[in-house]
């Protein structure tokens, strides 16, 4: 694997290392652990769009 150095703040490094599961867990794995979750939070699932559409159509018809 190819590798590549990357410049932080000792502020950021630390709070990357708040977010270590476990002492010999690799900043690397912190990193793409984090952008997983934030790349997942952006899409809504089926049943969250169906909720907002029901909950909108509820607020139109004078349900709510």
């Amino acid at each position: 694997m190819e590798q590549s150095t990357i410049r932080l703040s000792k502020k950021l490094k630390n709070d990357l290392r708040k977010q270590m599961n476990h002492p010999s867990e690799t900043y690397e794995t912190v990193i793409a652990r984090l952008l997983k979750i934030t790349q997942e939070d952006d899409v809504l699932s089926d049943e969250v769009i169906r909720n907002i559409e029901e909950g909108v159509a509820d607020i139109k018809a004078g349900r709510v």
